[in-house]
């Protein structure tokens, strides 16, 4: 395999930012899929079962998503410097990290599952189905969080497509093997669990065929004893610590939203859970974007071009821009029927109805913290990451208990969009300093 450091362009860009954005867009047909198929079962009950296992596995797999944005950074910047051994050392080294947590998850599994559930609530009949559910399910844990590395790797070396094919095939398999185990041989619920890590099995032999052929090649043999060397395992180990101390304060920011929504009563409960939806469609476009940066920040840093990354930074926050604005005008001339489109229920459109203008708001205020988070994690400054993420956390905490008994249900949306806007200033203030940190590379 040859590297190559090419100019940014605005078609390169967007070359990388489409597959990545279609990518992200198949990852919510895997819960579609199972949710379809526990509709149609006979027990009621199913379809809630599900949904709990679902929430349990967006939790514990979301909460290791480090796996895939550190490997992205330090392979893309062994990429960039064209040291083709180390990287595939920091995919072999983060591929052990991803097995081992995913065989202590497996180990922990009974506590975990049982404990988890029961604090999620529902019926006795709805949390033994989400139990069912959940142990069958759980056994591809190792290959899911292994698969985040192969993704990683891939958007670090800039193979897109690969990525966006890989996740097609994952779709595609989870839907044939749930038609088979449920429909043919009437596995139940636990035949829809057992589909889905079918198809974390196919996506990771899929990968690991993928790494086979986009590897390096000629380089010395792959030794245990170096993947174990203590300084580039505590630099992992510091990397992903960040990023997963990041995306709780990240998730705990959004728990604490919807507690204070509770508070408020059911109907204020499910109208903030519905804008919050907004988010989540806008976040799909905008992550392809980040990651486009992330994998281009990456390279620059390990070429040392300061001209590159600010290069790569100004097209990426062009597009984003755009890109937001496009969500925010949708959002504004068709957001009481994409409302309409997602309850029947006239309280909660009436209560949605009257925040919508936040939810329109949202888009050109928070993305420049997706841009940010991609620059930072490009250049594997977790750190900064981390530190910003607890001020925009302590700030919002404190906005969301003052506004909210000031002006109510809008008080809290206030106090969102500002720490969703905080997220971009925060790090674009210490963004000079990491421009400067890249020092040119020698000449000769």
């Amino acid at each position: 395999m040859t590297v190559s450091t090419r100019p940014v362009t605005h078609a390169r860009v967007l070359g990388l930012a489409i597959p990545i954005a279609l990518a992200n867009l198949t990852q919510p047909l895997l819960a579609a899929v199972d949710t379809a198929m526990a509709g149609h079962m006979a027990d009621t009950s199913a379809i809630g079962g599900v949904a709990l296992g679902g929430v349990f596995f967006n939790f514990v797999f979301w909460g290791f998503g480090f796996l895939r944005m550190g490997t992205t950074g330090l392979v893309a910047q062994a990429w960039g410097a064209r040291k083709l051994e180390d990287l595939r050392d920091n995919l072999w080294r983060a591929m052990l990290l991803a097995l081992a947590i995913g065989v202590a998850i497996l180990l922990l599994r009974g506590p975990l599952i049982g404990f988890t559930i029961q604090l999620l609530g529902g019926t006795y009949t709805v949390q033994a189905d989400a139990i069912t559910y959940t142990h069958a399910r759980i056994w591809s844990a190792p290959l899911v969080l292994a698969n985040f590395v192969v993704l990683g790797y891939l958007l670090g070396v800039q193979r897109v497509r690969q990525a966006l094919a890989l996740q097609l095939w994952v779709n595609l398999v989870n839907v044939v093997a749930v038609l088979l185990f449920v429909r043919q041989w009437q596995w139940g619920i636990a035949g829809i669990g057992y589909a889905t890590a079918c198809a974390d099995l196919a996506g990771f032999l899929a990968g690991l065929a993928v790494l086979a052929r986009l590897l390096p090649r000629g380089l010395p043999p792959l030794r245990l004893a170096h993947l174990l060397h203590a300084a580039p395992l505590k630099r992992l180990a510091l990397i992903n610590r960040d990023i997963f101390l990041r995306t709780m304060l990240l998730l705990g920011s959004f728990g604490w939203f919807a507690h204070a929504g509770a508070r408020q009563g059911d109907v204020i409960l499910a109208a903030n859970a519905l804008l919050m939806n907004f988010q989540t469609f806008m976040a799909y476009g905008l992550d392809g974007l980040a990651h486009a940066v992330e994998a281009l920040t990456g390279e620059a840093i390990g070429a040392r071009q300061r001209d590159m990354l600010i290069r790569a930074i100004r097209i990426s926050a062009l597009w984003s821009g755009m890109l937001a604005l496009v969500f925010t005008l949708v959002y504004a001339i068709a957001g009481n029927d994409i409302v309409v489109l997602l309850t029947n229920q006239e309280p909660i459109r009436t209560a949605a109805a009257q925040f919508l203008p936040w939810a329109v708001l949202m888009p050109v205020v928070s993305v420049w913290g997706f841009l940010m988070d991609g620059v930072y994690i490009g250049a594997t400054r977790t750190r900064d990451l981390r530190l910003c993420m607890f001020v925009c956390t302590a700030c919002f905490l404190l906005l969301a208990v003052l506004l909210q008994e000031a002006w109510g249900n809008h008080g809290l949306w206030l106090a969102m969009t500002l720490f969703m806007g905080l997220r971009g200033v925060t790090l674009g203030w210490r963004l000079p300093k990491l421009l400067r940190a890249v020092q040119p590379a020698p000449v000769g």
